[in-house]
């Protein structure tokens, strides 16, 4: 799953390594555990001998990152083949899909599939969690009593876990049936004020104060 999201991200724009990182990290969120980042820059090699990458010298010019050395100028590019394995990739939806990694790295590209597309993959990891969450409780029945107490909470934090994400994935397949977008929040769940249209005082400009004409 790090070759789709890395040729993903490359779709974008060309960038460097360390810049691949940083997005990496972000773009995947609670999801990027599941990737080992030393695999990385043996990622791009190989992606590079496969023709799915290029790499350029870059900018001499340019700042490096810090502890990066000669490979921190390398800036990298996709071509046309890359686009197509992308593609290919990204159109994939089987049972892999469902998993954690492969889940989040289609999830961070959902704008580029179709709706069937992501229906698919968001009811199959919906039937995955709800496996997970079953299991957890079917555990936690026949093992409460001997159990101890921490053990026990953490099998009740994964378990709410799984609740959560399936509230979640059953709003997301909710949107996606009635054919809207989902409703985009902030972090904590703020949602920005819509502009307010300015008041009349504000719209209209000042009159002049005849009084003070009359007095002159």
């Amino acid at each position: 799953m790090l070759e789709l999201a890395v040729l993903g991200l490359l779709h974008e724009s060309p960038m460097h390594g360390y810049e691949l990182r940083k997005r990496l990290t972000s773009l995947l969120g609670a999801f990027r555990a599941a990737f080992s980042y030393g695999s990385l820059y043996p990622t791009l090699k190989r992606l590079k001998d496969a023709g799915y990458i290029t790499e350029d010298a870059g900018d001499p010019d340019r700042p490096v990152p810090p502890l990066t050395g000669k490979r921190g100028r390398i800036v990298y590019k996709l071509t046309a083949e890359g686009k197509e394995r992308f593609a290919d990739l990204l159109a994939q939806a089987g049972p892999e899909t469902y998993e954690d990694s492969g889940f989040g790295v289609h999830f961070a590209f959902f704008s580029r599939l179709d709706q069937a597309q992501r229906l698919r993959i968001l009811e199959g990891r919906r039937r995955r969690i709800e496996e997970r969450r079953e299991g957890l409780r079917e555990t936690l029945t026949r093992s409460v009593e001997r159990l101890d107490a921490y053990t026990l909470e953490l099998q009740r934090h994964g378990l709410d876990a799984c609740e959560r994400e399936v509230r979640w994935l059953n709003e997301l397949i909710a949107t996606e049936q009635s054919g809207k977008p989902p409703s985009v929040t902030t972090v904590g769940g703020f949602v920005p004020p819509e502009p307010q249209a300015p008041s009349v005082e504000e719209a209209s400009p000042a009159e002049p104060d005849d009084s003070r004409k009359e007095e002159n």
